[in-house]
């Protein structure tokens, strides 16, 4: 069960096509209605789906097309959550993320639908025979993390007097939303978690607002609503983490090695896998990986998003090589180390050097995994 449906995947967003960029700024200043977009999203995932099953690949998704931002949405279908366009936007490297700032209104709870239902089922319908349809959602812990960082934590005690009671509402909404994409065909779930690639940057105890000891309690937090959203869920449902250290219009927040962070997450979080960037020197080596428990698989992100260039194969192999020395190779596969457009704007590369980056990932993987 653990296993991918092929050795090449990929982490979930896709670059908008203009006619999708077009639509979504026409209907927010009111020249189109909601149904004429959902019409120009439905076209754009169609032909996105038939290019990936062009290029071979099992597992699709619908490339995050009818997102803002690949958290935020999901955090906005849960009762007691508001957004509000940002004032200072968030800092990345060389650029400040402009997307929503989100935050609580109320007591966090999961109605009887989310939109996100609708829009795995839109892209499950597509997958046909030997295809499974992917839904890559924040993590428990990301979404914690928005509520309970230094600067929201004003905020949010205005409803939870503490964390204990805002973890339990989460992973109980979060367990509610499992069971209804389960339901509604969904197999294949992804948890993208920027929080460890937070607790591994230099400045970790700045964001944070603590000391080294009170990391590792964030990192017990963090494991323990992720694996509190785990529970009672369906046997034969594969659940991974794409662990991501930010993607914006090619640039990143956060650098560090997973040493930190690996006994915890590799060992404990119960998950079927973890999609793990590679593709420079922020990542650190491939030691970490000898943490890995179980059976559980590894994705390495070998091939960058954030630029044009293409990777040669021969140095994309080596490093696979590397990384089977910590664990073996019929546990690793290859990826894209992020999506091509986390956010609406996109990564600074073209379309066709999108799907050319995925002919490499499928080539190397056949060499590899032959």
């Amino acid at each position: 069960m653990n296993l991918p449906a092929m050795r090449a995947d990929f982490v979930g967003s896709f670059l908008r096509p203009e006619s999708v960029k077009k639509a979504r700024k026409d209907y927010a200043a009111g020249i189109i209605t909601a149904d004429e977009l959902k019409a120009v999203e439905d076209d754009a995932i169609r032909a996105l789906v038939a290019k990936q099953k062009e290029l071979g690949f099992k597992v699709i998704t619908d490339g995050e097309f009818r997102r803002q931002a690949w958290h935020l949405d999901f955090m906005w279908g849960f009762e007691g959550i508001g957004h509000a366009p940002t004032k200072t936007g968030l800092p990345f490297h060389g650029e400040q993320a402009m997307i929503d700032d989100t935050f609580l209104t109320g007591k966090i709870a999961l109605g009887d639908h989310h939109p996100f239902i609708d829009h795995f089922k839109f892209v499950h319908d597509l997958a046909g025979e030997g295809v499974e349809a992917k839904l890559t959602i924040p993590a428990p812990a990301q979404f914690l993390a928005q509520m309970v960082m230094p600067f929201a934590l004003e905020n949010t005690r205005k409803y939870y007097a503490d964390n204990e009671s805002l973890i339990q509402d989460l992973a109980s909404a979060y367990r509610k939303f499992i069971r209804l994409v389960y339901a509604a065909g969904c197999r294949r779930l992804q948890f993208d978690d920027c929080t460890w690639g937070m607790l591994v940057d230099p400045a970790a105890v700045y964001m944070w607002g603590t000391d080294e000891a009170g990391l590792k309690g964030v990192q017990e937090m963090n494991l323990r609503i992720n694996n509190m959203a785990l529970e009672d869920k369906p046997a034969d449902m594969i659940i991974n983490t794409h662990v991501c250290r930010g993607n914006y219009h090619s640039t990143y927040a956060n650098a560090g090695a997973y040493d930190k962070v690996a006994e915890v997450l590799f060992e404990k979080e119960n998950v079927n896998a973890y999609f793990l960037e590679f593709d420079d020197s922020r990542s650190g080596g491939f030691e970490p990986l000898a943490h890995v428990s179980g059976d559980k698989m590894v994705v390495l992100g070998l091939i960058t998003t954030k630029t044009p260039a293409l990777e040669f194969k021969s140095i994309v192999k080596e490093r696979i090589e590397k990384a089977s020395q910590y664990i073996p190779l019929d546990r690793l596969c290859l990826s894209p180390q992020c999506g091509f457009a986390s956010c609406e704007i996109g990564n600074k590369l073209t379309e066709e050097e999108q799907w050319a980056k995925l002919r490499l990932v499928q080539e190397v993987a056949k060499e590899v995994w032959k």
